[in-house]
């Protein structure tokens, strides 16, 4: 007698549990995306156009060994920064380069900046930059290379992170002077 009420206890368990587990199973199913539900995938956004047009910059007379160090610096540089599209430059392109519009451009070869005891300077990934702010935006100019390179980037904002970009193939392919600035860490 206790076997038939075992038997039966388990045969009610089964015909309850079997429907539950169904439910359960289909369920999760179509909230994963089964049967057309769930969430839609979102589309990607479109890419926005960017300019190809030459950038004007100004050109610049480079002794030795600054046109070998600049040539090899500007060819290190990528095709596309912070998905900014490189462009063509007017003037030396051993020697200059340009992202984006408005462009942001980056300049070798560049006057050696004047850092006063008290200026503020900023090592961003492995280079000390002095940034001087212009009408259009900002420049950032390498203080500790022997061959300052400069990068403008246009309005105010983000503008280091924008010269930090560019620190790595700087640090790469331009030596460091024997003594930097105080400050440059």
């Amino acid at each position: 007698m206790a076997d038939e009420v075992s038997r039966s206890a388990a045969k009610t368990a089964t015909l309850v549990a079997l429907p539950i587990t169904l439910l359960a199973g289909v369920l999760a199913f179509w909230l994963l995306g089964g049967f057309g539900g769930g969430a839609k995938p979102k589309a990607s956004p479109s890419p926005t156009p960017q300019p190809s047009t030459t950038v004007a910059v100004p050109p610049r007379t480079l002794a030795e060994p600054a046109t070998t160090v600049c040539r090899g610096f500007i060819a290190q540089l990528p095709g596309t920064v912070r998905g900014k599209i490189r462009r063509p430059v007017s003037a030396g392109p051993e020697q200059n380069a340009a992202y984006g519009q408005p462009p942001v451009t980056v300049a070798c070869g560049v006057p050696a900046p004047k850092v006063a005891p008290t200026a503020t300077v900023y090592a961003l990934s492995g280079v000390c930059y002095l940034p001087t702010k212009t009408s259009a935006g900002t420049v950032w100019t390498t203080v500790d290379r022997q061959v300052p390179v400069a990068v403008t980037v246009p309005g105010d904002s983000g503008s280091g992170q924008w010269a930090a970009e560019f620190s790595d193939t700087i640090a790469n392919s331009v030596k460091s002077l024997a003594k930097a600035p105080s400050g440059c860490g």
